[in-house]
């Protein structure tokens, strides 16, 4: 009974699993880690949102099971979200799909349209449910850039060309976790006419689509017309509202793909309690102020991050979206190898960040920081890792300030 099962020994070990035991570990010992690793939300929901959560529950009749595609009132809402932000229409019956947080959507549209040997093509760097989810589904996984360059659309181009099966679906993830790099409404013009000329679904993951910066607006693929042909989009309620751990995303878009990722759900769940589903109403349909609010919160640590990590020595590009910033390794470290230089940093500087290899071979060199602590544990963040180079004898003076 020692074998390993089928699926289990397709995964390799979740290297971010390693930090976050190390951190673990350390903060039970009692030292203070300024986190900086998970993509974890510090702010409370909305007042109103938790008032209906603590209303709905009251309700004696609120505790049964709840519809596995989610309550109309949610799937009009978030309809109607599509409609304000992007001018996009939606049919809440037919085209939309609450699911348990954007995570637990894409792997179970994985289980719904793939076949074991199905070839995807998925980017490098990437979220790893972007990949994981195919792999545990059978599929196989080609690569393609995140960088939404030309060499992106020459990757395509040869998956198509080269690849046995032909891929069937590809996913795109914009703003980018971790790289947190945008698109525009022409990238996904292209992409829409690319996936019809070659038949390929394509699976939009928009987690980031209200943390954008320096008033760009991000687009949905959606936008594209013609583009609920070939696409369907996730988008998740844990980063605009901050509530992550209430599980709650949504996919839509193509009938057929909402229609199979409906049907997988109803054998697998029975949708999420009543309750957080009549809160996330509240969210979506009460006032927004909230979400503009934490924009500029985010904006104004990302400020304060590139800043004080420079004045530390360290270099690191400005994220035009998303909670998180893609650090290329310091010059000098760079021999490390990002799992290592992650495991350094925790234990010399006592900040914890996310080893960019764990997000794909081609994550390595770099280490994703989520802006997820004050602006005040920002700064002590970038005092402890001066303190860290110039232990390791890199010279910080250059750049001197605080």
């Amino acid at each position: 009974m020692s074998e390993e099962f089928y699926r289990i020994k397709r995964l390799p070990p979740y290297v971010i699993a390693e930090v976050n035991a190390m951190r673990a570990a350390a903060r039970a010992r009692g030292e203070d880690i300024i986190d900086l690793g998970m993509g974890n939300p510090d702010l409370p929901p909305p007042q109103h949102v938790i008032d209906k959560l603590c209303e709905v529950a009251r309700n004696p009749s609120a505790h049964g099971y709840s519809a596995s595609k989610g309550i109309p009132g949610l799937r009009k809402a978030q309809a109607n979200y599509y409609g304000r932000r992007f001018g996009v229409d939606l049919d809440p019956d037919s085209e939309v799909v609450v699911t348990l947080g954007s995570k637990e959507g894409l792997a179970n549209l994985a289980q719904a349209i793939t076949a074991p040997g199905d070839v995807v093509l998925a980017p490098n760097p990437s979220y790893p449910i972007h990949t994981f989810g195919f792999i545990i589904a059978g599929a196989t996984i080609r690569s393609v850039p995140t960088t939404p360059d030309e060499r992106y659309w020459e990757a395509l181009d040869r998956a198509v060309k080269f690849t046995v099966p032909r891929p069937s679906v590809l996913v795109v993830g914009y703003p980018s976790n971790p790289t947190a790099e945008v698109v525009d409404l022409a990238f996904y013009e292209r992409l829409v006419a690319w996936a019809k000329e070659h038949n390929v679904w394509v699976l939009s993951d928009l987690a980031y689509s209200e943390l954008y910066y320096d008033g760009c607006p991000t687009p949905s693929i959606l936008q594209v017309p013609g583009a609920k042909d070939v696409a369907v989009e996730f988008t998740s309620m844990s980063k605009t509202y901050s509530m992550a751990g209430w599980r709650m995303g949504f996919a839509v878009g193509n009938k057929t793909l909402i229609a199979a990722l409906t049907r997988v759900k109803s054998y697998l769940d029975y949708g999420a309690f009543t309750p957080i589903q009549a809160a996330a109403v509240a969210a979506i349909n009460g006032p927004q102020d909230i979400v503009e609010k934490n924009r500029e919160l985010y904006k104004r640590r990302r400020d304060v991050m590139v800043e004080s990590f420079a004045r530390a020595g360290w270099d690191i590009p400005t994220p035009r979206a998303s909670m998180f910033a893609w650090a290329p390794l310091p010059p000098a470290l760079a021999h490390l190898g990002s799992l290592e230089f992650s495991k350094q940093l925790l234990t010399h500087a006592g900040v914890a960040v996310a080893a960019g290899v764990g997000y794909g071979e081609e994550g390595e060199g770099y280490v994703r920081i989520a802006m997820v602590e004050n602006e005040q544990r920002i700064r002590q963040a970038a005092r402890n890792v001066k303190r860290y180079l110039q232990s390791m004898g890199v010279n910080t003076g250059a750049k001197a300030g605080g």
